[in-house]
């Protein structure tokens, strides 16, 4: 077995160790091989709490080799009783790894640290090999993914020396240095997809078309190769804008480049069930009506013009968001900013002006936001429903819910920001004028 660990020169690694053949044939290599390409080394050890016993003897395993290489460890215990998915472990894994490397963003915390001099390093090291790499690819593959899911395994920061070690490779290191190890009794049950793939499904078509899980590896990295060019375009063409409770990604009638900016989108709000019939329906979603919605993941995706924006968290309780309009003296309305005043003690803005007649406004008048049923009678005449106003306007639905509104029950008097009610207008009888002061709608 043969690495190649000039890319890591300099570097301080901490290596992941299960007590496994893979990570203690990995620990093993680099413990013989740090002086070489000046590494420092140190380890790290999750405990998932998950097999009782035999999860603290493998860590006590872990935490005597790593004593007799004399590598400083950080040890983690999963102690959540309740989010006890597959999905959770893999993120509290990931944000082990992370204290690894920046301490000071990580949300755990370890329950153990050798002493040694032990310090936050430059990346952490897994033991992944080719065989898992194909068993990832296949995973994905049988599961519907595009061709993003079949790059195999790749997770950023992360670094895998074996990747490109087989099985049978990490297997004779193992027997050949008398390296010892701890086995995982899980990993020999038929409970998990992956265990089923690992040990019936590759090996029978290893047996089929020989070095199959080799070939899979070569066809991972020419797919990663070709990820890497479509992000650039998607980068260059800037397809992709993120905003605080979504994101927002311009039309784009190549199918190809518009499926990966939205698969890589996706991504990146942790949802991990995408497929390609929900990238073929957003696709579609493009050539509809504004307004036209699709949900899917807990993902809104509205249709607007020049593209689709996608909301990830709950619409706002916009109905409980309501103060009386005489009441109202301050200068932001539930996160947005709103200024409303005698236009005499107004002074310049940047934001768009409105001026009305104050003694226009009913006494019942409230400020709040869109609601059902909401009709606005436009300056100059022409009473619509305010849905329809704002489509006139193409003002994005995903700002709609958002821009202040002076109202008595259904009927606007003034959307702020945006245009006055053509019952509040200034006349030759107007003896205040009052004035709202907004961002700029239209714009």
């Amino acid at each position: 077995m043969e690495l190649n660990l000039s890319e890591y020169a300099n570097k301080k690694i901490c290596v992941a160790v299960s007590g496994g053949k893979d990570s203690m044939a990995l620990l093993h290599y680099l413990v013989l091989h740090a002086k070489e390409f000046n590494i420092t080394l140190s380890a790290l050890n999750c405990d998932h709490k998950i097999r009782g016993e035999t999860s603290l003897r493998d860590s006590a395993f872990v935490r005597e080799r790593c004593s007799f290489y004399n590598i400083p460890l950080v040890f983690f215990e999963w102690t959540d009783a309740v989010n006890r998915t597959e999905a959770c472990a893999r993120a509290w894994r990931l944000e082990c790894y992370k204290f690894a490397t920046a301490p000071e963003t990580a949300s755990v915390s370890p329950s153990y640290i050798s002493s040694g001099g032990w310090s936050k390093a430059d990346a952490v090291a897994t033991a992944h090999h080719l065989n898992d790499n194909a068993e990832t690819v296949l995973f994905n593959l049988a599961r519907g993914s595009a061709l993003s899911g079949l790059t195999g395994i790749r997770d950023g920061e992360i670094i895998h020396p074996l990747i490109a070690c087989t099985r049978e490779e990490i297997d004779a290191y193992i027997k050949d240095n008398g390296i010892p190890y701890v086995e995982d009794e899980t990993n020999f049950t038929l409970n998990y997809t992956r265990n089923k793939i690992r040990l019936k499904v590759l090996p029978e078509l290893e047996k089929a078309v020989p070095a199959a899980a080799v070939n899979i590896f070569r066809f991972s990295r020419l797919a990663a190769e070709d990820e890497q060019y479509f992000n650039r375009i998607i980068s260059e063409k800037g397809l992709i804008n993120y905003t605080v409770d979504g994101f927002y990604i311009k039309f784009c009638y190549e199918k190809v480049i518009f499926r990966r900016a939205v698969i890589s989108a996706v991504k990146q709000t942790g949802k991990r069930d995408f497929t390609s019939e929900h990238a073929r329906r957003l696709y579609e979603l493009q050539f509809s009506e504004n307004g036209k919605k699709f949900e899917f993941l807990g993902i809104t995706a509205v249709r607007e013009e020049g593209g689709i924006y996608f909301k990830i968290s709950a619409e706002n309780d916009n109905l409980s968001a309501q103060i009386d309009f005489y009441a109202y003296s301050g200068e932001n309305f539930y996160g947005v900013p709103l200024v409303i005043r005698n236009y005499a003690n107004t002074d310049n803005s940047n934001g768009k002006l409105l001026k009305f007649d104050a003694e226009t406004i009913p006494r019942d008048a409230v400020i709040r936001f869109m609601c059902a049923g909401d009709v606005f009678k436009k300056f100059g005449g022409g009473t619509k429903n305010l849905g329809d106003y704002f489509t006139d306007l193409k003002i994005p639905v995903r700002v709609r819910c958002n821009v202040p509104l002076i109202a008595c029950g259904n009927e606007v008097l003034a959307v702020c920001g945006v245009e006055i009610s053509d019952k509040i207008k200034i006349t030759d009888k107007t003896k205040t004028i009052g004035c709202i002061i907004c961002a700029d709608y239209r714009k």
